[in-house]
Formats: structure tokens, sequence, C-alpha cells
């Protein structure tokens, strides 16, 4: 009965969310007109990130880790595969991850 009820919910919402409401326009300007909450958190969660990941950097020698990794890889490039250095790729992921996540954050924002 339930299973029913669900699938006549579903099939029904899913109808009109297709409808457009002609409104000229309204919606939008609506939207674009409220405060903007997560603007400031937005740049400050990339500040941070940005600001974390340098001092990793410089905490643990990234530049020597990645010449290193460059040395290791142009001198092996024809005998083998590259090596792997676990931690050139955290911190790179670290980075990667934390600012990526204020990019999507910045983006959800500005789909509204």
């Amino acid at each position: 009965m339930t299973e029913d009820n669900d699938l006549l919910l579903q099939q029904f919402f899913s109808e009109a969310a297709k409808e457009q409401v002609a409104d000229n326009g309204f919606t939008e300007r609506v939207m674009q007109q409220l405060p903007s909450r997560i603007n400031w958190f937005v740049r400050l969660w990339t500040w941070c990130c940005v600001a974390v990941f340098a001092v990793l950097f410089v905490v643990f020698h990234g530049w020597e880790l990645l010449a290193m990794q460059l040395e290791v890889f142009l001198r092996t490039l024809t005998v083998e595969s590259f090596t792997f250095n676990p931690l050139v790729f955290a911190t790179a992921l670290f980075g990667l991850l934390f600012v990526g996540v204020g990019e999507v954050l910045l983006s959800e924002k500005s789909t509204y």
C-alpha cells in the first residue's frame, strides 16, 4: 500500500517539477537580493586552507620533496616507472581537498 502511494507521489512530483511558472525573472531577482551569509565564510575557508597548505609545505620542506621527486622521475623515466612518495601525495591531496571544499561551497551559493 505504501509503495503504491510512494510511486504515485513520485510520479506527481516528477510531472510537477517539469512545469515552469512564468514570473518574468522575479524569482531570480529576489534570490539575488537576499543577503549572502556564506560568501564571507567561503573566502575565509579558502584563505585558511591556503595558509594551512603553505605552512605544511614549509614544515615538510615541500620544495625539496618536489625537487627530489622530479629528479627521481626524470632519471628513472627511461628505466622504469616513476616512484611514489606518499608524503608528497598526501600533502597535495590535503591542499586540493580543503580548497576544493571551499570551491564546492562557493558553487552551491552561486546556484541560488
